[in-house]
């Protein structure tokens, strides 16, 4: 695991020219050990013809079988004993189906260095405390998602002088209180102490329609920051674009753009996509993206859309080497973007259900299928 730890410890979180070979070496690590120590992993590959030695330049991380996510919501892969996990974590949940996901030591060691070096980058951490508003689900003991970890861990970014949620667990389910969150900013917005948003884009916009219904305007104290993440899940109807979010973020709080962040990752991809000055998803060292044909499945050039393909070697414990999403993405030459990172940046553009995926992505599920 010696090749994971040196990309990891990579001084630079956007060199990807300067990573190449060690993420080649990594990925080639972490496929041989899911080969060791996963039964189904291994059967999947040799099902595709495919062995960890094949590795051998860095155009074959193209080649490598990936998992859909479905896979992960359907079945429990796991490479090594519970008892080496230190924590499992779970998706949201797909009609009432969630992916399981266990991490090891190493991995969340690898995965504390990756948010220490993109959040000084992003300029995340500071001594000066801050009032939390987690727009996301209160912690709760039934509750495992990643979601709510994550949104959580962020709240550590600062010393938390509070924490306000959204979602809050009543009569044995969560349920929103707007009102609560309005409550909140407005009193902290009389303080001296920043605030500091964090979570879902669809309860940012729920909460500033309200206070634009309601005609309440507050001038947060200087420092303040909306951090999002999560998506707009099954609000998906009620999406607006990121520019009128920024534009209504900056009318209703006084927060401006500029101090705006976005996020983007999943429980079956763990690595922290954080968005630049530019608001574009350069992709970090800790992973490459590769977008494929709906059709055919194979890659396609920079700057046309197809399938996301993620592929990170973070996580030992679980076969989440190579995963297939059902988002529809963008690559894009990171040259473009102007803010000077010079490593690709992935635009999603939206989102393409399983069942309309048929080529060897389904095949891999079904094989799996069949064997349970």
């Amino acid at each position: 695991m010696k090749y994971r730890s040196r990309l990891f410890r990579w001084k630079s979180p956007f060199d990807a020219k300067g990573t190449e070979k060690i993420f080649l070496e990594a990925v080639r690590e972490n496929c041989r050990f899911q080969y060791e120590n996963c039964k189904t992993y291994r059967e999947i590959l040799e099902y595709f013809k495919f062995l960890p030695e094949d590795l051998k330049e860095s155009k074959d991380i193209e080649r490598l079988p990936f998992l859909p996510t479905w896979v992960f919501k359907n079945h429990t892969l796991f490479s090594m004993p519970k008892s080496r996990m230190l924590i499992q974590a779970t998706s949201s949940g797909t009609k009432g189906k969630f992916s399981r996901i266990g991490f090891e030591f190493g991995g969340l060691w690898n995965g504390l260095r990756m948010v220490l070096k993109v959040g000084r980058w992003r300029k995340l951490f500071s001594l000066w405390p801050a009032h939390y508003i987690v727009l996301g689900y209160k912690p709760h003991k039934g509750n495992q998602t990643a979601v709510t970890k994550t949104a959580y861990g962020a709240t550590l970014f600062t010393p938390a002088l509070s924490r306000t949620f959204a979602l809050k667990v009543k009569n044995g389910k969560y349920e929103p209180d707007l009102d609560g969150v309005i409550a909140a900013i407005q009193k902290h917005g009389r303080g001296r102490f920043p605030v500091r948003f964090m979570g879902f884009p669809s309860y940012l916009y729920f909460v500033l329609q309200k206070m634009e219904k309601q005609n309440i305007r507050v001038k947060l104290p200087e420092g303040s920051k909306v951090l999002l993440g999560g998506g707009w899940k099954q609000f998906y109807t009620e999406q607006v674009d990121k520019q009128t979010l920024y534009d209504l973020t900056e009318k209703i709080l006084g927060v401006k753009e500029s101090n705006v962040i976005e996020f983007f990752g999943a429980v079956e991809h763990p690595v922290l996509y954080c968005d630049c000055p530019k608001h574009h998803f350069h992709v970090p060292v800790y992973s490459r993206v590769v977008i494929r044909d709906v059709d055919t499945l194979k890659p396609v050039e920079m700057g046309q859309a197809g399938l996301v393909n993620l592929i990170t070697p973070m996580i030992f414990a679980t076969p989440i080497l190579s995963i297939m999403t059902d988002d529809l993405g963008v690559l894009h030459d990171g040259k473009e973007c102007g803010c000077g990172i010079e490593s690709p940046y992935l635009e999603i553009i939206g989102r393409i259900g399983f069942q309309d995926i048929q080529t060897c992505a389904a095949g891999a599920a079904e094989y799996i299928a069949g064997r349970a």
